[in-house]
């Protein structure tokens, strides 16, 4: 693309608000008048897709991988990538991040999406980042503001190292309890709860300048198998889809999520080909662009697990996905090979050039309403200062406090007073060490103990043994992660929900047990034959 093209287009997106995405194709909207009158400039984006060459095209819609700077370097050079996905190997510290972000950038002839699957909690990228507990704990707190704050914060400390695109909300209603992909990275349940706080999560990432992704549609929260490794069926009727799945996704369109991606999972209620939503024209195009009504751009989910391999291979996957009415591919296994099985069905007609342009408009869009034409240098100076501040700290520790969900309190054994307690089961290091900084006495030994703190992380019916193992010690069970674990529990006295082993969620248990905070949480979730969606104690 010439070099006058860009200035042009730079010029033009620094003068004009934000322009909401459409599907006009490569028809630009007519000007609009703000609220003091003046014309608004019109999108620039069509006289940019006017310009770029097929190759070019078919490059934007490509979010790779890469391992080091020299191979990213290469892919925007011989493909025109339109974006790449961080993961650990790329984010070892702050300032180095925003020095990668901006050689990237600057290598770029069109601004990148630079993205990353930050959810917090189960699912985070950058080591360094402010932690929060993840979704599940969210919904616990049943805050709309907690949500939204927590979304913020993320959202600008990704925003400081030149990362502009997240991966998350998680959309997904999980009802199945043995779910194995999804879990506490769904906000829970209810369908009305989830959809209450993705809409929040949204507003958040939006606050910060990020671009937000609801994921995974249409819905992976009722499902045994791993996307990863096989292919989900989900045998919810059309109805019970409507109810169950649909309203988180219908909340994030009205909250103008900027992407959303799909899930390689089968749903026979909404296509009965057999091929999973990522390939599926009724269920991307027919369900999400029409019946649905969404207009922003459509992302694959990773084009490496086996949920999308298997039956179309890497070079089959790409043109169906495409034809189906994804945007933008998300991680093939091999870019030369889905760049050029893509740009051959392009130029073989296969892939009609409207459709090309179509997708093409919607990223380039994206990147307009995201502000990236106008600029998109971080400044790795300020880097370390944004992330980790003071502020962002105290967020996440309210946050976390606010999730503790007390479940069972027999005899008011909570909270703690002036006993000596004895801590074991997973995680039982961090538990101790914050349970001492609350002034508790730890000891060694349950037999010198007045209490047992028994942690758990997933760990199932195994917990109903870890607890009468401990003999006749009261005993309190904290679920670090899957609530379901407090299913097995009934031999303690007391149980909690933290949702989360991260640092914030551990000293909000160790202030709870010791009632220097009193806990609030609700469950956002039903434990079978336990306790039912909604319940949560608290102290006198």
């Amino acid at each position: 693309m010439p070099r006058p093209v860009l200035v042009l287009i730079v010029a033009a997106a620094a003068m004009a608000p934000l322009i909401s995405c459409t599907s006009e194709g490569t028809r630009g909207p007519a000007p609009v008048r703000t609220p003091s009158g003046t014309p608004t400039p019109p999108s620039a984006v069509p006289g940019l897709v006017a310009r770029m060459s097929v190759r070019e095209k078919v490059g934007q819609l490509f979010v790779p991988t890469f391992q080091t700077q020299a191979q990213a370097v290469a892919m925007i050079k011989r493909y025109h990538v339109g974006g790449f996905i961080y993961f650990p190997v790329n984010t070892r510290a702050p300032r180095q991040t925003a020095q990668l972000s901006n050689a990237l950038q600057k290598t770029a002839k069109v601004p990148l999406l630079i993205s990353v699957d930050e959810e917090q909690g189960l699912v985070t990228r950058l080591p360094y980042i402010t932690h929060f507990p993840g979704n599940m704990a969210l919904g616990a707190t049943r805050s709309p503001g907690d949500v939204r704050a927590a979304a913020r914060v993320t959202g600008a400390e990704l925003r400081a190292v030149g990362i502009n695109q997240d991966f998350s909300p998680v959309a997904d209603v999980n009802v199945d309890p043995a779910n194995p992909v999804i879990g506490t990275r769904s906000f829970g349940s209810d369908p009305d709860l989830a959809a209450r706080l993705v809409g929040s999560a949204v507003d958040g990432f939006r606050d910060a300048g990020v671009a937000a992704t609801a994921k995974h549609f249409p819905g992976h929260g009722d499902t045994s198998t791993d996307s990863h490794t096989g292919l989900p069926v989900i045998r919810h009727t059309r109805g019970e889809w409507e109810k169950v799945d649909a309203p988180p996704f219908r909340a994030a369109i009205a909250h103008h999520v900027d992407s959303i991606m799909s899930a390689h999972i089968v749903v026979r209620g909404l296509d009965d080909s057999g091929d999973p939503a990522t390939l599926s024209p009724k269920v991307l195009t027919g369900v999400l662009r029409g019946d649905l009504g969404y207009q922003g751009v459509i992302i694959t989910d990773s084009l490496q697990m086996a949920g999308v391999r298997r039956k179309y291979g890497d070079r089959g996957a790409p043109v169906r996905a495409i034809k189906a009415g994804a945007d933008q591919l998300l991680m093939p296994p091999s870019l030369p090979k889905a760049y050029d099985a893509v740009l051959d069905a392009v130029q073989a007609g296969s892939i009609p050039k409207r459709r090309l342009d179509d997708a093409v408009t919607r990223v380039l869009r994206l990147k307009e309403q995201r502000g990236l034409f106008a600029g998109t240098a971080a400044d790795p100076a300020a880097a370390d200062a944004v992330i980790g501040s003071a502020q962002h700290r105290a967020t996440a520790r309210q946050v976390a406090e606010h999730s503790i969900t007390l479940v069972k309190n027999e005899g008011r054994l909570l909270p703690l007073r002036a006993k000596s307690v004895y801590v074991t089961g997973t995680d039982a290091p961090s538990v101790a060490g914050a349970l001492r900084r609350q002034g508790v006495r730890v000891v060694g030994t349950a037999r010198s103990a007045d209490v047992a703190v028994l942690t758990t992380r997933n760990t199932g019916a195994a917990t109903a043994a870890r607890v009468r193992a401990l003999g006749t010690k009261p005993v309190i069970v904290a679920a670090l992660g899957l609530p379901y674990d407090l299913r097995h529990a009934g031999g303690a006295k007391a149980a909690l929900a933290t949702y989360s082993a991260g640092s914030a969620s551990v000293t909000a248990l160790a202030r709870v047990l010791t009632g220097s905070a009193r806990p609030t949480g609700k469950l956002p979730v039903a434990i079978p034959k336990t306790y039912g969606f909604g319940h949560g104690l608290t102290y006198p």
